[in-house]
């Protein structure tokens, strides 16, 4: 098999096993950044214990761009990196009100120009708020697993993103992400992968 035929396997038992959304909870674009930009180094599931105190403080960027940044800071230290996201937040609250209107840009350009926004968080921000299929977001698990199953040879995420856009259709993108997360938290994992019970163990380069 191809790269591409394999990543329609991919796709196929991955869909029938798996939901087709983030694991952060969020209701509108300006939550799911904030969700993101916290989940740097930190799970989904600590983020989604920090952000309903956050959003019952700061529902929207003209709440955060007033707050205290060491009151911002109490609120999210348990995510790690909690100085650097906090001042981020408030810096990219002020953008938002200044530059937008208060809403969420809805290009590439313009949110990667936030801080503490780089590319895979932009990427998840426009494909799952906007339905906007700009990349693939890679993180540490989407990079594992497409090298373990052999698509891709690079290890850098960009270079990887490059290489998954070119197999998995445009359409499916965002979905590709939240596919491979789940499988990387559930079986693939970083240092035990249970290759026995993967959906993917006879299509996968390491196992043939």
């Amino acid at each position: 098999m191809d790269k591409q035929q394999i990543a329609r396997k991919v796709l196929e038992r991955l869909k029938k096993r798996y939901q087709l959304k983030t694991a952060l909870t969020w209701k509108n674009a300006w939550e799911l950044l904030v969700a993101t930009v916290l989940a740097a180094q930190c799970t989904d599931e600590r983020v989604n214990k920090v952000t309903p105190v956050f959003f019952e403080k700061w529902p929207d960027p003209s709440k955060l761009a007033n707050a205290e940044i060491e009151e911002v800071e109490k609120v999210i230290r348990s995510t790690g990196f909690f100085r650097n996201k906090a001042r981020n937040l408030v810096n990219t609250a002020k953008i938002l009100i200044e530059k937008y209107n208060g809403q969420v840009p809805k290009t590439m350009e313009e949110l990667v120009s936030l801080p503490g926004v780089a590319r895979k968080t932009a990427n998840i921000v426009l494909g799952n708020a906007f339905g906007i299929q700009e990349g693939i977001a890679v993180d540490t698990h989407v990079k594992r697993l497409a090298f373990r199953i052999g698509l891709t040879k690079n290890t850098t995420p960009n270079k990887v993103e490059q290489d998954l856009m070119k197999i998995f259709p445009k359409k499916e993108w965002s979905n590709v992400n939240h596919l491979l997360v789940y499988l990387g938290r559930e079986v693939c994992k970083a240092r035990k992968p249970n290759c026995e019970k993967c959906p993917l163990n006879d299509i996968c380069e390491k196992n043939i």
